[in-house]
């Protein structure tokens, strides 16, 4: 790692202020992904997604004393920004659920799963993700954005409070709220699927199965 990766943010920030561009880049490449891959799995979206992170970090540029180093990290500083032109962009649209998506790997959503199983275990994995992946972008925001970071994020109920600036008991209650509806779309929509096909498929049998479709997204 370089001195210059090892700077803190608010001395890269101070030093973009002063037209620095190398030190502004620098940021960009150390927050980007994360906040692309936050603001994607809350729209479904890669253009909005683009967009949206494009937009914080020009807001970045044209104003750096928006953020206050006393208030926080610039990490949960830009996250906030994101989150907030997420919530908007959610207002402003219909929502679509977009399942021909690209991650932000630029791979499709259906060529993410790959293994040595046969075609037909690998086309009923393939469906069941797409399944979940509709079913997350079907929630409410404020319960998809609680199982976004805890279940694709990874993150402690502790992080995710602070992010979104709410008691961790509101995070818990949202994640449990967001489970319960996940899995209710779910059993709808196997329950479906089962009325449409005698044969049927294996479909979701528990909980943890759910869970591990969901982190595959």
């Amino acid at each position: 790692m370089s001195i210059a990766d090892q700077e803190r943010d608010d001395v890269l920030l101070g030093r973009a202020q002063k037209g620095d561009e190398e030190a502004f880049t620098l940021l960009y490449r150390r927050h980007q992904a994360a906040l692309y891959r936050f603001a994607l799995r809350m729209t479904g979206n890669t253009w909005a997604a683009e967009e949206i992170v494009q937009d914080v970090f020009m807001m970045l540029m044209r104003d750096p004393r928006k953020y206050d180093a006393a208030r926080g990290t610039l990490g949960g500083f830009l996250y906030g920004v994101t989150r907030n032109r997420v919530l908007k962009h959610l207002e402003r649209l219909p929502r679509e659920v977009p399942l021909e998506e690209q991650h932000e790997n630029g791979t499709r959503l259906g060529m993410v799963l790959k293994d040595a199983s046969s075609p037909a275990i690998l086309a009923e994995k393939r469906e069941r993700v797409e399944r979940v992946w509709a079913a997350v972008l079907d929630l409410p925001a404020e319960f998809r954005e609680a199982v976004v970071l805890c279940e694709l994020e990874e993150r402690s109920y502790e992080e995710a409070a602070q992010m979104i600036g709410c008691p961790i008991g509101t995070i818990r209650s949202r994640l449990h709220r967001g489970r319960a509806l996940l899995m209710a779309r779910l059993e709808m929509l196997r329950g479906a699927l089962r009325r449409a096909n005698a044969a049927g498929l294996n479909g979701f049998e528990n909980k943890k199965e759910v869970r591990n479709d969901v982190r595959r997204i």
